[in-house]
């Protein structure tokens, strides 16, 4: 176990809730999803406790969950913690309807559905840093992104307060994406095009927040994010997987999926398109399909050498 950091403690003392989830919960998969890489500055997993740095209407807060027994024992510090522990339900799953999902029309859903009970979709009605971090990881590995995302978080995000097993950080709000200098996207590794779309987006961001979480369905989520310069289907469908617990997204264009669906479901690769058509029974729930695929520990053979990350900075 790590040892404590002590971080900002004249920001008030602990305060502790505990919440009593009505539905079988799996903590570490559901909410530790949100986790960036294993050096993100947002959410760390530590010794079986997740910490989250998150930025409230009432100030920057500190979250740390934990779960014994049926139980999820909620701490938090900073000056907003009182809307960091109103926030974990929403944060495990208490929001996520599966009315209407069958799995027992597939035998690897079914029994990726029987082993994982507890799988809850998390939300986090963090609107823009979800986007924020998609856009981040537009069209570049995995590890590029999640580097790009801790550099600036890091530089310019706010300093969480409380004990957590090392420094954590809230990422920026709109205003401060919009103000970092263009040198510094480019020594996080940050391309152009991404960088420059983060910050016209970072002019409206509030603005899209409110819209996106008044939206009465994912399609007419779809429209506001998708009406953005710089925003198509995946970074739109990975915003709402993050924020809105959205249990139909799917992240169309990725690199990686439609081959894993496609072969988690009938053993051969497919496209987007193909994928789509395999994910059409559950219609509704295309989603939740596809985390249980992830947690089915069926994954195809690799064919061949991983993408290589390019870096910018030297050119």
């Amino acid at each position: 176990m790590s040892s404590a950091v002590p971080i900002e403690p004249s920001r008030g003392a602990m305060r502790e809730s505990t919440y009593r989830p009505r539905h079988p919960l799996d903590l570490l998969h559901t909410v530790g999803m949100l986790r960036r890489g294993p050096g993100d500055p947002t959410t760390v997993i530590d010794d079986g406790v997740i910490w989250r740095a998150l930025r409230t209407p009432q100030g920057i807060a500190t979250l740390a969950l934990r779960q014994i027994g049926g139980e999820v024992r909620a701490s938090a510090w900073g000056a907003g913690a009182e809307f960091a522990l109103d926030s974990v339900p929403r944060l495990c799953g208490a929001d996520d309807d599966a009315e209407g999902f069958d799995a027992s029309s597939h035998p690897l859903i079914a029994e990726a559905h029987r082993r994982n009970p507890g799988l809850r979709l998390t939300r986090t009605d963090a609107v823009f840093d979800a986007l924020a971090c998609a856009v981040l990881e537009q069209k570049v590995t995995g590890l590029q992104a999640f580097r790009a995302w801790r550099v600036l978080v890091s530089s310019f995000g706010a300093r969480a307060p409380g004990p957590a097993p090392r420094p954590m950080f809230a990422a920026p709000a709109p205003s401060g994406w919009h103000a970092i200098p263009s040198w510094s996207w480019h020594r996080a590794g940050v391309e152009p095009p991404q960088s420059r779309t983060i910050v016209r987006v970072a002019e409206r961001g509030d603005r899209i927040a409110v819209a996106a979480l008044r939206a009465s369905d994912g399609e007419e989520r779809e429209r506001v994010f998708t009406s953005l310069p710089g925003i198509g289907a995946w970074t739109s469908a990975e915003t709402r997987i993050r924020a809105l617990g959205d249990p139909d997204a799917v992240s169309v264009g990725d690199y990686h999926l439609a081959h894993e669906v496609g072969y988690a479901l009938t053993g051969h690769r497919t496209d987007d398109a193909g994928m789509l058509e395999l994910l059409s029974p559950w219609a509704g729930h295309r989603q939740r399909v596809v985390r249980l695929i992830g947690r089915s520990r069926v994954s195809e053979p690799r064919r061949g050498p991983r993408l290589a990350p390019e870096d910018h900075r030297g050119r």
